[in-house]
C-alpha cells in the first residue's frame, strides 16, 4: 500500500492532528509506504494563478508549480484526507489543493473529439478515505447537502479506480464534543483504518 495523506488544519495541537496521528500510526503498523502533505505547515498556496490557468490544459507544463504534489498523487494507490469541515465544506487551502493539483493529465483526461466528457485519471487509486470534524450536527449537515463530503466522495471518487473503496468517518457537533466523544471518535478512526489496511469485502462507501 502506498498512501498519500493530505492533512489540512492550521493548529498543531488540534483534534484533527490527533486524527491524523491515528491514521499515520495504523498505516505504519500495516507496513504501508506513507507520504504526508501538511498543507498549512508547508505554506501551500491555495489560489490558482492566472499563469496556471493559462497552462491548465497543457499537460507538458501544467504540473510545474506543483510537481512534488502531482508526483505524490501519481505515486499513491490510497488517498486519505484529514480536515475540519468549515461552512459545510472543505477548508479553502484544501479546495485550493484540489484546484491546483488535480490537473488534466494527472487526475483526469479532458474531453476530446471521441469523448464529450472528462475521464478518470486516478485509476491507480484503489482506496479513498475521508476523516473530518463538523461543528454542525449530522442532520443539519445533511440538510445543507454536505458539499465537502460530496466533492471528495463523489467528485474525486469518480476519477479513481472503477471499484475504488471509499470510507467516511466524521465527528459531528464538534463544538460541543466531550473527552468521551473524542475518544470514541479516535477509536472509530482506528477501526476504519484497520479495515482499510487489512482489506474488506468489496463495497462502495463504508461509514463508521
Amino acid at each position: 500500500m502506498r498512501a498519500l495523506v493530505v492533512y489540512a488544519h492550521p493548529r498543531p495541537g488540534s483534534f484533527n492532528a490527533a486524527v491524523r496521528d491515528v491514521v499515520l500510526e495504523k498505516l505504519r503498523e500495516a507496513g504501508a509506504e506513507v507520504r504526508l502533505v501538511d498543507l498549512y505547515r508547508d505554506g501551500f498556496a491555495a489560489c490558482l494563478t492566472a499563469g496556471e490557468l493559462e497552462a491548465y490544459e497543457d499537460t507538458e507544463r501544467n504540473c510545474g508549480p506543483v510537481a512534488a504534489h502531482a508526483d505524490a498523487l501519481k505515486w499513491c494507490d490510497t488517498l486519505i484526507f484529514v480536515y475540519p469541515t468549515w461552512w459545510y465544506g472543505l477548508p479553502a487551502i484544501l479546495k485550493g489543493w484540489l484546484d491546483r493539483v488535480l490537473l488534466p493529465g494527472v487526475a483526469f483526461l479532458m474531453p476530446d473529439d471521441a469523448h464529450p466528457d472528462i475521464r478518470p485519471g486516478l485509476t491507480h487509486v484503489k482506496k479513498l478515505a475521508v476523516f473530518t470534524t463538523c461543528g454542525a450536527s449530522w442532520w443539519l449537515t445533511a440538510l445543507v447537502g454536505a458539499p465537502g463530503r460530496r466533492t471528495l466522495l463523489r467528485g474525486v471518487r469518480f476519477i479513481c479506480a472503477k471499484r475504488c473503496r471509499s470510507y467516511f468517518v466524521a465527528h459531528y457537533l464538534m463544538d460541543s464534543s466531550t473527552d468521551q466523544s473524542r475518544r470514541r471518535h479516535l477509536a472509530r478512526v482506528g477501526r476504519t483504518m484497520e479495515k482499510m489496511t487489512g482489506g474488506m469485502a468489496r463495497g462502495q462507501e463504508v461509514e463508521a
